[in-house]
């Protein structure tokens, strides 16, 4: 049986997107644990300025997403992390949405058609997303207020689990 050409398409962009992951692969992927604090970096808001971690949320509660266009739960999935950051960013939430290993355009697209408010960051390189031992996408980190890491979800989740996460970092 034939794969579909946009199939075909998509799987050859998922590959293309996680070679600069699997290229770390000689390297051990780091295990970041709950209690561990969240790795430090630095990456560009959509060609405007760039955000500093932690410095330019310190004392605040995170979730830093690891995405692509490509990922077939990412839409939807930070569409109910959209939700639940309107919900709680008067709380002092905030959302630090890494890109893995595409482009600035690629990115700002995908914010617009989602509608998300928070930040979308580029990581072209996956140089972040290699120093979280992120393997797969989604991968979604929730760091407490004293930079610490509590929880990590890797894959697909239900609204109500990004919801419950959050208000745990809260």
């Amino acid at each position: 049986m034939a794969i579909p050409r946009s199939e075909l398409r998509r799987r050859v962009l998922a590959l293309a997107a996680l070679l600069p992951l699997a290229a770390a692969c000689d390297a051990p992927a780091p295990r970041l644990a709950s209690g561990d604090p969240a790795p430090g970096f630095a990456l560009t808001q959509l060609n405007t300025a760039v955000l500093r971690f932690p410095e330019d949320v310190r004392g605040r509660p995170v979730i830093i997403r690891f995405w692509a266009d490509w990922c077939r739960f990412c839409e939807k999935e930070m569409q109910d992390i959209e939700a639940v950051y309107r919900r709680h960013q008067a709380d002092g939430l905030a959302v630090l949405a890494v890109n893995v290993g595409q482009s600035p355009d690629t990115v700002a697209g995908f914010m617009k058609k989602i509608g998300a408010s928070y930040p979308a960051l580029v990581d072209e390189q996956s140089a972040v997303a290699k120093q979280y031992g992120v393997l797969a996408l989604p991968t979604t980190y929730f760091v407490d207020r004293k930079g610490a890491i509590r929880a990590k979800l890797l894959g697909e989740a239900e609204a109500e689990t990004f919801e419950r996460m959050a208000k745990e970092i809260l």
